[in-house]
């Protein structure tokens, strides 16, 4: 029988994609979540539930207890579009995934896969990146995620435990609420450019991250950081030119809020050692309404 997994954080979006794909790829999932009576998405599709929180170690680990596989999806982030804590989220990297690293070495979990973000090479301007590239970024919200986020996979690279690192691009698609907002806003003649729209990002749609996990699962490249987006990364203008331009709008203007720096990533890695490629291969292909 395929190995029980468990899901830190499975009500999240993330979670919601990944749980029925484990499940029918016939793995057994156990769904560790701060209020159970409220994953009723992880319970339909076959999950078992355990009530655990990121910051308490005997409820991870007792939720842990007979898994083989630990992922850890938690986050705390506010809704696309919000002003929100963003501190928060950042000490639940940093001060959480020790926690959860731990208590997985207690109840003798011997692989954990850490959810990471690809917005970690940010900084390069045009400059494509790769998994060993890194700048420096150290001012506003942005700077203070990347540093958290260096943590966070610091507590599971140190650990004497086998992992894998995934890092996202931004998610957009089902439940995101990304492309919900951009689409919302276009309509509404409000969508504006986060500065001119030089910047690049690399977006990756919410199923192929999903996707991308289910073959790490399976294939399990150890001991390895992989850089899950799309093939496409591109200019904030040219995303949100096709958003205006599919909602029927006006293009959008610039002066919008950079929220991140530019990050322009490559998926090469995750490709070859997964033996995966994204469905959604750019922004065009998965920005659909």
């Amino acid at each position: 029988m395929n190995a029980r997994i468990g899901v830190l954080g499975a009500s999240g979006v993330y979670g919601r994609h990944l749980l029925p794909r484990l499940i029918a790829a016939g793995y057994r999932v156990r769904a560790l979540v701060r209020k159970p009576d409220a994953a009723a998405s992880a319970a339909a599709c076959g999950a078992e539930l355990a009530a655990a929180d990121i910051f308490d170690e005997a409820s991870l680990r007792a939720g842990l207890a007979g898994c083989e596989v630990a992922i850890n999806l938690a986050t705390s982030l506010p809704a696309p579009g919000e002003q929100g804590d963003f501190a928060q989220n950042d000490r639940l990297r940093r001060e959480g995934t020790p926690v959860f690293v731990r208590a997985c070495r207690e109840a003798r979990v011997s692989r954990i896969l850490q959810q990471s973000i690809a917005m970690t090479h940010a900084g390069g301007g045009d400059a494509w990146a790769d998994e060993e590239t890194f700048h420096p970024v150290s001012e506003g919200i942005a700077g203070a995620a990347i540093a958290a986020v260096r943590d966070m996979e610091a507590a599971v690279v140190e650990s004497d435990l086998d992992w894998l690192i995934l890092r996202g691009g931004l998610f957009y698609g089902p439940g995101t609420g990304f492309d919900d907002d951009w689409f919302a806003r276009a309509r509404a003649g409000k969508l504006r450019l986060p500065a001119e729209g030089d910047d690049y990002v690399s977006l990756v749609h919410i199923a192929d991250m999903a996707d991308a996990t289910v073959a790490a699962i399976r294939r399990w490249p150890s001991r390895q950081p992989l850089i899950v987006a799309d093939d496409g990364p591109a200019r904030w203008r040219d995303v949100l030119t096709y958003v205006c331009a599919v909602a029927g709008s006006n293009p959008p203007q610039p002066g919008g809020r950079s929220a991140m720096p530019s990050f322009r990533v490559k998926n090469t890695r995750a490709r070859a050692l997964l033996a995966w490629a994204p469905v959604y291969r750019d922004y065009r292909a998965g920005l659909v309404r």
